[in-house]
C-alpha cells in the first residue's frame, strides 16, 4: 500500500465555546519489506479551524441541538468536506456542558448526521488527555524526560493531565473555570454556578447572585482557587488534609503525583493569559465573568511555585486539536473482520494477560478465560452484541498448536457465557489477528462473527471505537483510556 492520507474531524462542545477542526492524517508503513506490515500515523496536518462559537443553549440546562448542527454544517461547507469523506474523528462534550440534560442526545444527533466517523463521548478524563496532547504536554515531557502537567481551564472545569516521559500518568478535574461566577461591569453578580458553591462555602466566601463584589474581593477568590489547585499538583497538600480542596475536586484524585517540572495552561483561560491583565472590575467583566482575572491570577500565583510555567502549543483549541489529530490509532494489516459490522462505538474492554503456563493445556487457560467471561457477564448487558472487546496480551512466540488451543478455549468460553451474541471482538497487542481470527471463525461458523484486530495496546476498563476499514486492510481505532471516572457504571452511552 502506498502512503495514504485520511481526513479526520474534531468537534469540542464546551461550557462556553464550541470549536471544530478538520485535519489530515498521513498513514505510512513503518515496518521493513521482510516484516509483517505495520502502519502508523506519521504526519498530522491541520486543514481547517472554525471560528470560536459561543455554545448555544436553549436554557441553563439544555443545549440547543439544532444550532449546534447549523454550526457543524456551516463549517463542513467552509472546509469543503462531506460526511462521507471522513474516516476518523472525535466529538467531545466537555466541561459543564456534559452535565446538560440533553448532552447524550446531542452526541447521537451528531453521530447520525456527521458521517460514519468515530465519535468519542463526554468525559473529563478523556478531555484532559486530548487537551494535553493538543497543547503539546505529551511531546514536551518526552523532550525534557520529566513530568509535565497540562491544565486545560475553560468556563466550568479545569482538566489536568500529567505526562511523564511521553506517557500519561493520570488525569484529574477541578471545579475551576472562568464562567463559574458571572458578573457585569458594575460588579453585580449575575450567577454563581452550583459546582463552585461548596468550595466558596468551605473557603469562607459568601457570594450570591444579586450581590455587588469588588475587584479585590474577586481577586481573593481567584487566588484561592489557583492556590488550591497548585498546592495539590505541587504536592503541598492532599484532599485528606484540605477540606476546600476536596470540594474543588470533580471526581477522584490522582493515585500518585510525580514531581512536576513544568506546567502549561490551555483552554480559554490559557488564551486570556496572553492579554492585558485587568485592573478594575469593568475590565474583568468584558465577557461577563471572572475569566480574565482568573487567567492573570494564575500567572501571578504560578511564580511562587518551583515549577516552570511554559507556553502551550495551543490554548483555546487544545482539546479540539487533540480530538481531531491525536485521538486515532491504526490497526492493520493483519486484521480479521467483517466490514459490515463496522463502525462500532463505545465498546468496553476486558483484558486477559496470557502466560506460557496458561498455554500448556493444564486447565489454567480455561479457568482464566471463564473468569474474564463471568466478569463481562456481570458488568455488561449480555444482550448487547458485542458485549465487550477482549484484549489479549503476552502473546509473544505463540506456536501454531498454542494458537489453536487459545482459539478453542476462547470460543468455548464466549459461546457458553454469551450464547445470543452475534459478534466476538478480540484485540491483540502483537501481529496475530489474522491467524487467530481465522482460527476463531472456523470454530464459530456463521455465529458469532469475529472481529480480530492487532497492534493496539489497551488496558482493562478502556473503551474503544472501531472505524470503517481503510484500503481493506486497516481500521482506525480510538482508545478512550481513562474516559470515565467510575467504570463500574458500565457501558455508558
Amino acid at each position: 500500500m502506498q502512503n495514504e492520507w485520511i481526513t479526520s474531524v474534531g468537534l469540542d462542545i464546551g461550557t462556553s465555546t464550541t470549536k471544530m477542526v478538520v485535519s489530515r492524517l498521513k498513514l505510512v508503513r513503518s515496518s521493513g519489506a521482510l516484516s509483517l506490515p505495520r502502519f502508523e500515523i506519521a504526519e498530522r496536518e491541520l486543514l481547517h479551524a472554525s471560528p470560536i462559537y459561543t455554545t448555544p443553549l436553549k436554557s441553563r440546562d439544555e443545549i440547543n441541538a439544532e444550532r449546534i448542527w447549523e454550526i457543524v454544517a456551516r463549517e463542513y461547507e467552509q472546509a469543503g468536506i462531506r460526511p462521507a469523506d471522513l474516516k476518523s474523528g472525535a466529538v467531545i462534550i466537555t466541561g459543564e456542558t456534559a452535565n446538560k440534560t440533553n448532552a447524550r442526545q446531542i452526541l447521537h444527533l451528531l453521530a447520525e448526521r456527521s458521517g460514519d466517523f468515530v465519535v468519542a463521548t463526554a468525559g473529563a478524563d478523556l478531555e484532559g488527555l486530548l487537551a494535553g496532547k493538543g497543547a503539546g504536554a505529551e511531546r514536551r515531557s518526552r523532550q525534557i524526560r520529566g513530568a509535565v502537567a497540562s491544565i486545560d481551564i475553560g468556563g466550568g472545569t479545569a482538566n489536568a493531565a500529567i505526562f511523564l516521559r511521553g506517557k500519561l500518568v493520570g488525569t484529574v478535574t477541578f471545579h475551576v473555570g472562568g464562567r463559574l461566577i458571572q458578573i457585569d461591569a458594575t460588579g453585580t453578580v449575575l450567577d454563581v454556578s452550583l459546582s463552585i458553591r461548596p468550595w466558596l462555602k468551605a473557603s469562607g466566601y459568601d457570594v450570591e447572585a444579586g450581590d455587588t463584589v469588588t475587584f479585590t474581593h474577586l481577586q481573593e477568590i481567584c487566588l484561592g482557587m489557583c492556590r488550591s489547585l497548585m498546592d495539590y499538583l505541587s504536592g503541598l497538600t492532599t484532599p485528606a488534609q484540605d477540606a476546600p480542596l476536596r470540594s474543588l475536586l470533580n471526581g477522584d484524585p490522582l493515585a500518585v503525583i510525580p514531581p512536576i517540572e513544568e506546567w502549561m495552561v490551555s483552554g480559554g483561560i490559557g488564551l486570556l493569559m496572553e492579554g492585558k491583565a485587568p485592573v478594575r472590575i469593568s475590565e474583568t467583566a468584558i465577557h461577563q465573568d471572572i475569566g480574565p482575572l482568573l487567567a492573570h491570577t494564575w500567572k501571578m500565583c504560578s511564580a511562587q511555585y518551583p515549577i516552570r510555567l511554559v507556553q502551550a502549543d495551543q490554548t483555546v483549541r487544545a482539546t479540539v486539536i487533540g480530538a481531531g489529530m491525536q485521538s486515532t490509532e491504526i490497526s492493520g494489516a493483519t486484521v480479521h473482520l467483517d466490514a459490515s459490522l463496522l463502525p462500532i462505538r463505545n465498546l468496553p474492554v476486558l483484558k486477559l494477560e496470557l502466560t506460557p503456563q496458561m498455554l500448556e493445556q493444564t486447565g489454567l487457560l480455561a479457568a482464566s478465560m471463564d473468569a474474564v467471561m463471568r466478569s463481562g457477564a456481570s458488568l455488561f448487558d449480555q444482550a448487547q452484541s458485542p458485549p465487550f472487546g477482549l484484549a489479549l496480551s503476552g502473546l509473544n512466540n505463540l506456536t501454531y498448536p498454542s494458537l489453536q488451543f487459545l482459539a478453542e478455549q476462547l470460543h468455548v468460553s464466549f459461546v457458553n457465557h454469551f450464547p445470543s451474541s452475534t459478534v466476538l471482538v478480540v484485540i491483540c497487542e502483537t501481529d496475530i489477528a489474522k491467524a487467530l481470527g481465522q482460527s476463531l471463525s472456523r470454530r464459530c461458523g456463521q455465529r458469532p462473527k469475529v472481529i480480530c484486530i492487532d497492534q493496539i495496546r489497551v488496558a482493562y476498563g478502556d473503551y474503544i471505537d472501531l472505524g470503517e476499514p481503510i484500503s481493506g486492510i486497516m481500521i482506525p481505532v480510538v482508545v478512550k483510556t481513562l474516559a470515565f471516572h467510575n467504570r463500574a457504571e458500565g457501558i455508558s452511552p
